[in-house]
């Protein structure tokens, strides 16, 4: 009896090693999931002058980013993919030729259809040559204007669908500041949107898409998803996450997330300076399979930004006489240091706050700083060096909400390479002040860029800078500055709170709180795709 059993139990150990052996799960040398990393980014706007965006606009240093340049990132939402995606042993991070940074509309207007074609080009073929993958992660921006093509995003998420098939998880991170609707996930399966300003957080959108896009290969997750759009529109300015009621939105939709596992709350405030179909607040959220929570999820989001819509989409701050009246009264009183955010000129040239600052006879002060390429030409013909006199005309060249060129007499303190420019200008004037005179709209957000040349910035008083939030991370937050200004422009221009003084076309502007109307100015019937960024203002929303 006891042999047979033996026998019994030797045959039962010699299946169960066989059938584990014949059907053992793969092992770790077996071929990685490859996760494909594409980037195209453009925060357009489309009523600044200087004409479209060509190819070589944005190609002038590189043509584009080789892929494994691409995924060599320490922060962003590259870096913050990449990270996540390292994390796991069988996956390997595919980077797909792709243009570098994000490229400011602020020196350009549209995107040109060549060069988007142009870029997707590079893009599409380096995918193809890469194919197969099991994941692709798409690092956006979600306010890029593009002639022709009425919703960008979308459309290069549609590209990269048809080649990897109907199966391939595609995710897609994004700043809020950017204009979408649910077209981009027809085409995607997640979207992962900032929720802070300044966008602190844009690694940890990048590690979500990195987690989502594993797990969902591994069937751990199948999204679904609900997309609204409460018809609210903000300027950029008041929508700073430091304050109520944006902060209150973003606090909202963190409270979802950690209420219910495996949902995922994105809210884009929109940006207003572009003239798209897409424009304004949009809400995304994705859930794992729950379909019913997704929506209710959505329609609260969207009920609570309407119910706050008075407070977010209106807001007023000083004119540039007034600010410079309030700087003289900050320095008296030693609430010093002050910083002073031009917020609304967005290509960079504006002398309003400057020429308010001189005429108050403010000293001590650093103007970082004032566009002006013709200026740095000027420079750069007579091969100017430290020490020389400075006596020229600066700023005010882009037009009248730009105001006018502004005499400055003083001294070359400085003129090379800096900032990442081939050539800026630190001059020297009046009463222990300095203007930084850059090629394009430059947005100092900390302290850092202004140590330069030895520049002490704790020997100032009084810093003005072109910025409507992002200065905050190292002047406000910090706790850096005792008194901080946002000031406004004397005309109604981009880059205002006042967005009807904008000539949107192709935005359906009149259904949007504060400007809705009952006459929908866009409500033909001719196709977007061939009216979109042309000569006609007659298309569907």
């Amino acid at each position: 009896m006891t042999n047979h059993c033996n026998a019994v139990l030797r045959q039962a150990v010699a299946v169960l090693l066989l059938t584990f052996f014949t059907h053992a799960p793969p092992s770790t040398s077996a071929e990685p999931h490859k996760l494909a990393v594409i980037t195209y980014m453009q925060e357009t706007c489309t009523f600044c002058p200087g004409g479209d965006t060509q190819i070589e606009d944005r190609a002038w240093r590189v043509p584009f980013v080789q892929g494994d340049e691409l995924i060599d990132r320490e922060r962003g939402f590259i870096g913050g993919f990449v990270h996540a995606a390292r994390e796991y042993p069988d996956v390997q991070v595919i980077g797909i030729n792709s243009p570098d940074g994000v490229y400011g509309g602020s020196s350009r207007s549209w995107e040109s259809r060549e060069s988007f074609e142009h870029f997707m080009t590079i893009i599409t073929d380096d995918l193809k040559a890469n194919m197969p993958v099991d994941g692709v992660y798409l690092a956006l921006h979600g306010a890029m204007a593009v002639r022709g093509v009425p919703r960008p995003e979308a459309e290069i998420a549609r590209r990269v669908r048809q080649i990897v098939g109907p199966d391939i998880p595609i995710a897609g991170s994004f700043d809020l500041h950017g204009n979408e609707d649910e077209q981009f996930l027809q085409w995607a399966n997640a979207a992962f949107v900032t929720k802070r300003y300044p966008h602190y957080d844009a690694a940890l959108q990048g590690e979500r898409s990195a987690r989502f896009l594993y797990r969902s290969l591994k069937g751990l997750y199948n999204a679904t998803t609900a997309t609204r759009k409460p018809p609210v529109i903000t300027a950029s300015v008041l929508q700073w996450t430091g304050q109520s009621p944006s902060m209150d939105i973003m606090e909202r939709a963190r409270r979802w997330e950690a209420r219910e596992p495996d949902a995922f709350v994105s809210v884009f405030y929109g940006f207003p300076w572009s003239d798209v179909p897409d424009l304004g607040a949009t809400v995304h959220v994705m859930t794992n399979e729950d379909q019913e929570l997704a929506d209710a999820i959505a329609d609260d989001m969207s009920e609570f930004i309407w119910r706050v819509r008075e407070p977010f989409a209106n807001g007023a701050f000083p004119k540039p006489k007034a600010a410079a009246k309030q700087t003289i009264q900050a320095m008296k009183g030693g609430a010093t240091p002050v910083v002073l955010g031009d917020y609304s000129d967005r290509p960079g040239d504006a002398t309003w706050i400057l020429k308010a600052l001189m005429d108050e006879g403010v000293s001590n002060m650093m103007y970082a700083a004032l566009r002006d390429e013709h200026a740095l030409s000027a420079l750069s013909a007579t091969q100017a060096k430290s020490g020389d006199a400075f006596d020229m005309s600066v700023g005010g060249f882009t037009g009248e909400q730009a105001g006018k060129p502004v005499r400055i007499k003083g001294t070359v303190k400085y003129f090379g390479e800096g900032w990442g420019y081939d050539e800026i200008a630190i001059i020297e004037f009046g009463d222990n002040n300095l203007l930084f005179l850059v090629p394009t709209y430059t947005q100092i957000r900390t302290l850092s860029p202004l140590r330069i040349e030895g520049l002490t910035p704790d020997d100032y008083d009084v810093f003005v800078v072109k910025s409507r939030v992002h200065f905050r991370r190292g002047f406000d937050e910090t706790g850096y500055a005792k008194t901080i200004m946002v000031v406004d422009a004397p005309g109604d221009w981009f880059g205002t709170t006042r967005l009807d003084a904008l000539d949107y076309q192709y935005a359906p502007i009149d259904t949007l709180y504060p400007f809705r109307t009952s006459d929908i100015r866009n409500s033909g019937d001719v196709s977007e795709e061939l009216q979109f960024g042309g000569a006609s203002r007659d298309m569907k929303n």
